[in-house]
Formats: C-alpha cells, sequence, structure tokens
C-alpha cells in the first residue's frame, strides 16, 4: 500500500504521546536544576543528592515491572491516564517536602525513632511517588505506538515521540530556574507538574483504541494491520481476553534478556547526564542558577536530531533490502560508536565549557537514537499483548541500572571533592558513559543474532 496515500490520524496519537513525554521529563529535571540552590539551602551533599535522586530511579524501576502488567490490563488509555494523574501529583508533592519531612519525623519521634535530614526524607517521599507514576509513561506509549503504527514506522513514530523528552529537557532549564527566581523553588515544582492535568482532557477526547476510533479511515486502519500477524487471543463468552503471560514465561526468551540488557547498561547514562549536569557546570565552572540555561539548552535541543533522525535511521538499511531486525541492530551498532566523543571532554574541557557541553550533546543525541531503536526491537519480536510487560521487564533493569550510575556518581564526587579533585571523579563517570553501548551492542547481538519473533505466547 502507497502510505503517501493513507490518511495520517496515527500522527495525532503519536502527538499526544510527545506531549505526555514531554511533561515527564519536564517533572523529573526540576530537581536536577534547583540542586545547586537546595544542597546549599539544606545543607546537602553529593551522596544526600544521590540517594534522594536514586529513590526515584529505584521507585521507577520496580514499578517498570509492574507499570507494564497494569497498562496491558487496563488498557491504554486508562492506563495513561492514570499514570501522568500520579506523576503530576508526585512532582506537585515535592514543594511540600520539608512538611511531609516534619510530619514524617514527629509520627517517627512519638516511636523513638529520629531522623538525619528533613528535607532528604521529604524529597525522597516525592521522588517516590513521581517515580511510581512515571514509570507508566513508555509502556503506554510504546503500546499506543504498536496499535496505531505498522511495524516499519514504529522506529519512527517512537523517535518522534520520544524526542518529547528532548523538548523537556529542553524546556526545564529555561523555565525552571526562572520560576524559581521570581516565586520560589517550591513555585517550581508546583506550575511544571501541574501542566499534565493539561493534556488529560486532550487524550480523553482524542484516543481511542483502534477498533473503536471513529476519526481513523478503513484505508489508514488496514495500512496499520498491513502485513501483520497476531497470535489469536482467548474468546468467552462473546468477550476478547488475552491470555496472560507470566514474567518467568518472558524471561525465558533470549528476546527479553536482550532488551533488558540495553536498557540496564546505556539508561543509566541518560540519567547521569540528566540528573548531573547542572551539577557538573557548578562544579567545574561555577555556573549556577540561570547562567546555566543556556548551555543546557543547547546541550538537549542537540538530542532531538538524535532522537527524530535515530528513528529513521534503520530506514535506511531496510529500503536496501535488510531484514527489520538487521537494519535496525546495523543502525544501532554505528549509534553506539558516537558517544565515545565524550571520552575528549574532560581533557578538552579547560578550553571553553562549550567543547564539553557539545561533546556531551553528541552523546546525548546519540543515546536518544539508541533508545528508540531499542524500544522497537520489542514490538519486532513480541505481539502486542506481551509489549507491555517486556517493556516493564526492561524498564525495571534500565532503573536499576540508572540506580547503580547514580550512586557510583554521588560517592566518586564526594571522595573526589574532599580531596580537591573532582574533575577526575567526571573523567571516570564520562568514560563509562562513552564505552557503555557498545558492550550493551555486543551482549545484544550474542543473545539475539538473527531475527526471531515470538509466536509461541
Amino acid at each position: 500500500m502507497n502510505d503517501k496515500k493513507v490518511p495520517g490520524y496515527r500522527w495525532t496519537i503519536c502527538a499526544l504521546l510527545f506531549f505526555a513525554t514531554t511533561v515527564n521529563y519536564l517533572d523529573r529535571q526540576v530537581l536536577s536544576l534547583l540542586k545547586p540552590h537546595l544542597e546549599e539551602l539544606f545543607d546537602w551533599t553529593d551522596n544526600d543528592y544521590a540517594n534522594i535522586a536514586s529513590v526515584f530511579q529505584f521507585t521507577y524501576a520496580i514499578s517498570m515491572l509492574f507499570a507494564g502488567r497494569i497498562i496491558d490490563k487496563l488498557g491504554t488509555k486508562k492506563g495513561y491516564a492514570w499514570a501522568i494523574i500520579i506523576w503530576s501529583l508526585g512532582a506537585i508533592l515535592h514543594a511540600f517536602a520539608i512538611p511531609m519531612g516534619n510530619l514524617v519525623s514527629t509520627v517517627l519521634g512519638f516511636a523513638g525513632i529520629g531522623i538525619a535530614s528533613v528535607s532528604i526524607v521529604g524529597f525522597m517521599i516525592s521522588r517516590a511517588v513521581l517515580g511510581f507514576g512515571e514509570a507508566g509513561n513508555f509502556p503506554a506509549a510504546i503500546k499506543a505506538t504498536a496499535e496505531y503504527f505498522p511495524k516499519k514506522e514504529r522506529s519512527f513514530a517512537t523517535g518522534f515521540f520520544n524526542g518529547g523528552t528532548n523538548i523537556g529537557a529542553v524546556l526545564a532549564p529555561l523555565s525552571v530556574p526562572f520560576i524559581a527566581a521570581q516565586w520560589g523553588w517550591e513555585a517550581a515544582f508546583i506550575f511544571i507538574g501541574a501542566i499534565g492535568f493539561l493534556w488529560l482532557f486532550f487524550w480523553y477526547k482524542y484516543y481511542d483504541k483502534v477498533e473503536d476510533q471513529k476519526r481513523l479511515s478503513p484505508e489508514e486502519l488496514a495500512y496499520i494491520r498491513d502485513g501483520e500477524v497476531e497470535t489469536p487471543s482467548v474468546i468467552s463468552e462473546g468477550v476478547v481476553h488475552e491470555a496472560k503471560i507470566s514474567w518467568f514465561k518472558l524471561l525465558s526468551y533470549k528476546q527479553t534478556w536482550a532488551f533488558a540488557i540495553g536498557k540496564f547498561m546505556t539508561d543509566g547514562v541518560w540519567w547521569f547526564f540528566l540528573f548531573w549536569l547542572p551539577a557538573y557546570l557548578k562544579d567545574q565552572y561555577g555556573m549556577v542558577d540561570t547562567q546555566i540555561m543556556l548551555p543546557l539548552a543547547v546541550l538537549y535541543s542537540m538530542t532531538m536530531f538524535g532522537s527524530i533522525g535515530g528513528g529513521w535511521f534503520p530506514m535506511y538499511f531496510i529500503n536496501r533490502g535488510h531484514e527489520v531486525y538487521a537494519g535496525r541492530m546495523k543502525a544501532m551498532l554505528l549509534i553506539a560508536i558516537f558517544p565515545l566523543v565524550v571520552l575528549a571532554a574532560q581533557p578538552l574541557g579547560h578550553i571553553t565549557f562549550w567543547i564539553p557541553v557539545l561533546l556531551i550533546g553528541v552523546g546525548a543525541s546519540a543515546h536518544q537514537a539508541w533508545s528508540a531503536n531499542l524500544f522497537t526491537t520489542v514490538s519486532d519480536m513480541f505481539p502486542k499483548k506481551a509489549i507491555g510487560s517486556v517493556i516493564g521487564i526492561g524498564g525495571m533493569m534500565g532503573g536499576l541500572g540508572g540506580v547503580l550510575v547514580t550512586k557510583l556518581a554521588g560517592a566518586l564526587f564526594t571522595n573526589y571533592k574532599a580531596l580537591g579533585h573532582i574533575e577526575t571523579g567526571y573523567s571516570i563517570m564520562f568514560a563509562i558513559c562513552a564505552m557503555a553501548y557498545l558492550i550493551a551492542w555486543s551482549i545484544m547481538k550474542a543473545l539475539v543474532p538473527k531475527y526471531k519473533p515470538i509466536t509461541d505466547l
């Protein structure tokens, strides 16, 4: 079918996924942008900040395991709605971290238990709620993409909506420091957190299951389902039921492990860039508050090219005769080479801060290209009914990898800062970030050397 003649309502759905992902990353980045101010206000160390950030990542990781199953059970529409409601409330909750910490301290005090820091406890609770809600974003978005797009377009659609991570990362440094400077740090969490509730209106207005979507033409529906092979669902009493698939069953497939290890090895790199770059600009160049707005905006703007271009890249090989998985893996290998430029960030950083900003921007852009294709390997290999669960397993592994990276960074920076050699800590972390993708690709290729879709679920 000639896709140029096919109406494009599916891209309206993709736009909704894009804006939800933008909100997702706006909410999670507020804390890192306010870190320099909050660590002075509450006397935090890098280890304290790492502990707070890792609560988000750990909760996110564990919740991802269940989020996929919940999305599969509730359906994309309700599941996505509940996810954004919870994470938006979690984002707003940060503004009340101190009262919450005081409440916990009072309650525990009656039990004879003291806490070291009211602020740390309050922010940990807020990050946990945020992480629980945000875990639903990607399982729901990937599932919606699988519902509304044919396989050949899914990596491009995924790259498009995943571009919301970049827009969120760009808008956050352009807005959060300004809001905090004008109305206080609490207002930054409240204003940014409230945006998610606006998205809900449009989601309920424009999204429906593909088979119930009145705005979808018969031609576009046929195009979406063209060439699709799906295992049959169980039908009883006239109702379609998707058979439950156990995690143990999914873990028996090398395809699941390939995706999960790819996430474990590389998610922490992106989160390191997201959570620690404001601290890097302060530690290395003394930049704080609104001074970091432009360099971070430039850096994260670069990642948009990786996200959208990375989603398109496999099509270059597929259109030249490569099978879908082979084309995607070839593209991912080339993408994995680009983060190596991050190795030069510290050696050349003494010239101007723009050099590490641009080099890290290349690495972060490569991550987004990698991520768009990594997500799509799941819909390449698994039937729709298992996508949310597999994404959840991989997301959990990615979150655990992020916890390890964050805790390692906090320990390194605290220790090397005490020794007066903070630059050594950043050199170590940049080396880890640079090498992660080639290692991940090698493991994935060893596990699944050729395309082998799952047909027995």
